[in-house]
């Protein structure tokens, strides 16, 4: 009786290790996030659209998200110095030369330039740029050197960590151009809306390069968790989970 429990115990473990729908083990995974991105980071409370996402599709098979929150321009470093387990984004550098394993998109960015209706310009290629001041997220020259180098040359370019600070020097006219992702400058304008007196300048966006969602992955050093995020981030998709999570953020 006993030798045969002890070989159906082995038998299941046997299963365990060498089934890739199932973990070995459990961890804490330690991963970078932006500390200036709300709706998708509120670094205060350990919530937001892609914590919540990325934790949810973790748990799926047991991992739990222990975030770590850094300027934008540090996130893939915290990465590449070994500080964490996994990077919310690689800012435009491949991180597989540091050990990371990609894993599928779960909350995507889409940048687009944006400007106050009342300049009426038109920004459809880089040399609609010239001659304008241009404000944008940090590591954003490295994604798109072809829009911005020009620009950071003739000494008319800066990044800011903090993205609300983004609308509001473009309100107020400081800056002719803001690079954001639409949903983190809708939110932030709407914060702009609620703690000003008065309308608003409307703003209007200019779409510049075709949405990728592949440049949007998280990045993982262990290839097994780098599954089960993957596994778990299908079920939420599956389950309309995702959506709900926009959903709770974005007011709908």
């Amino acid at each position: 009786m006993l030798l045969s429990l002890k070989s159906t115990l082995t038998t299941w473990l046997t299963i365990a290790l060498l089934s890739p729908g199932l973990p070995v083990a459990a961890a804490d995974v330690r991963m970078s996030f932006g500390e200036k991105i709300p709706p998708f980071c509120f670094p205060e409370t350990d919530s937001g659209i892609e914590l919540e996402v990325i934790g949810e599709a973790l748990a799926h098979r047991g991992h739990v998200l222990k975030p770590s929150y850094f300027p934008l321009a540090r996130i893939p470093l915290a990465f590449k110095t070994g500080y964490v387990d996994a990077s919310m984004t690689d800012l435009g550098e491949d991180l597989t030369h540091f050990g990371g394993h990609y894993g599928n998109p779960a909350v995507w960015y889409d940048n687009v330039f944006i400007t106050l209706k009342e300049k009426n310009l038109t920004i459809s290629k880089p040399e609609d740029l010239r001659g304008l001041t241009v404000l944008s997220f940090q590591g954003a020259i490295k994604r798109y050197p072809e829009w911005l180098q020009p620009v950071k040359d003739a000494g008319n370019y800066r990044e800011e960590n903090n993205q609300f600070l983004q609308a509001l020097t473009l309100v107020r006219g400081r800056y002719d151009v803001v690079l954001s992702d639409r949903t983190i400058f809708k939110y932030n304008y709407a914060r702009l809306k609620k703690g000003i007196s008065g309308e608003l300048n409307p703003v209007q966006e200019h779409r510049f390069v075709t949405l990728n969602l592949m440049d949007y992955r998280p990045v993982f050093r262990d290839k097994n968790i780098r599954d089960d995020f993957n596994a778990g981030l299908q079920h939420l998709r599956k389950t309309g989970r995702i959506q709900k999570i926009y959903d709770k953020y974005l007011g709908k």
